[in-house]
């Protein structure tokens, strides 16, 4: 058996070093549960970001792309395919009022891109934005890809320092900040792009009616409110959109992660009609997005969604999970917030001493931004591995 220091060392000699990873290696999954080489057994506090919240290796998922696998993986987008209308129809049903048309991509950042892409077209032919003014408002410390495009509007330094030149037509302002909204919309402004939660700044949680606030806004302004829901979505907060918190419907969502059920990348931009029309033939499109393979598999992963009401699951478990870790009584923790199972907790001290040593105990989790540690298990787990993992984060935050 090849030990765990082996691997790791075969990926620092050959992996390019764009991540810094916890010193684990997982070589074997199933539920909330992933295990070392060695058989050392972890429970996943961080879902892959989100992206495993029907949990690992889901067995309806998992006969959904076995089965699909035996008939047809790919077509392109040149044909039709029995799988991708059907698939799409779903997930419209999934997302309710306000959205009755998708477009199918892999990736989140290709979700964001997409929706860029829509959202100017649609500023220049519908809104009449005179051409290559279009301007696209975001928020300042935002997570929204990795593409050249995207980095060019994030301030974090290490996602964007020397890939310049970037792309213009972006403006900053503050999040959770509907004035400084309202103060940078120009007749220019096309959209304003935004996650309902920050999860990569460290689950930073807007004040009650903001997303009202913001809605009302862009209607007023008429401008699009886009919602970044790739790791908000599906789920995550307790609600199978965190929009669905304060009862408004975004013009433009961007899905991803869970969509893929753990399995594939899945990615979609969802509308209404009179948005997404810009889009004709030849203006958009992607070799592998919507092909059988992915449609099987996101179909099986709304199902077991839906069907195991894990965004009921979220709710319940993360009020709960939320109110433990707040009693744990100790000067080094400055904050505990979060909604559903999507919490974070927020250090006087830098977190990866602490993450290292929740490792040894058998808990994956990961710092973000240095002082902050986010708990995101997949939203099957139990309230007894619930229990398991809160008596461990204790001793480890609270000694």
């Amino acid at each position: 058996m090849t030990s765990s220091k082996k691997f790791m060392d075969i990926d620092m000699k050959f992996g390019a070093h764009n991540y810094h990873p916890i010193p684990v290696v997982v070589a074997k999954a199933q539920g909330v549960w992933v295990y070392d080489p060695e058989g050392k057994k972890y429970l996943d506090c961080l879902s892959a970001y989100s992206a495993v919240n029907q949990g690992h290796v889901h067995p309806k998922v998992v006969k959904a792309l076995k089965d699909q696998l035996e008939r047809v993986a790919l077509t392109s987008r040149a044909f039709h395919n029995d799988r991708m209308g059907l698939y799409l129809k779903h997930l419209l049903d999934v997302c309710g009022e306000g959205f009755d048309m998708a477009l199918p991509m892999n990736t989140g950042a290709e979700a964001v891109e997409t929706a860029i892409k829509m959202v100017r077209r649609w500023g220049y032919e519908v809104k009449k934005v005179e051409h290559n003014k279009a301007e696209i408002i975001v928020c300042a410390e935002n997570f929204h890809g990795r593409t050249t495009t995207i980095v060019g509007f994030s301030t974090d330094p290490l996602a964007n320092r020397n890939f310049g030149p970037y792309t213009p037509g972006f403006k900053i302002i503050p999040f959770d900040d509907p004035e400084a909204l309202e103060k940078a919309i120009t007749p220019n402004t096309v959209a304003f792009l935004v996650e309902p939660i920050q999860g990569e700044a460290g689950v930073i949680v807007p004040t009650d009616g903001y997303l009202k606030k913001i809605r009302d806004i862009c209607t007023k302004n008429n401008i699009l409110l886009v919602l970044d829901e790739i790791q908000t979505g599906f789920g995550r907060t307790g609600k199978m959109f965190c929009h669905q918190h304060e009862g408004i419907i975004p013009d433009v969502m961007t899905l991803g992660k869970a969509l893929g059920g753990g399995l594939l990348p899945v990615s979609a931009v969802v509308s209404r009609k009179e948005i997404m029309k810009v889009f004709i033939p030849g203006s958009h499109g992607s070799t592998f997005g919507g092909f059988p393979l992915a449609c099987a598999v996101g179909e099986a992963a709304l199902d077991v969604l839906v069907e195991e009401k894990l965004a009921e699951r979220s709710a319940e478990l993360g009020a709960y999970f939320l109110e433990e870790l707040k009693k744990i009584n100790h000067p080094r923790i400055k904050e505990v917030r979060g909604k559903g199972l999507f919490t974070a907790v927020e250090l006087h001290e830098k977190a990866r001493p602490l993450t290292e040593k929740l490792i040894e105990e058998g808990i994956l989790a990961k710092e973000t931004h240095d002082f902050t540690i986010r708990f995101a298990p997949p939203l099957i787990i139990t309230k007894e591995e619930l229990d398991w993992a809160l008596t461990i984060i204790k001793k480890v935050l609270g000694s």
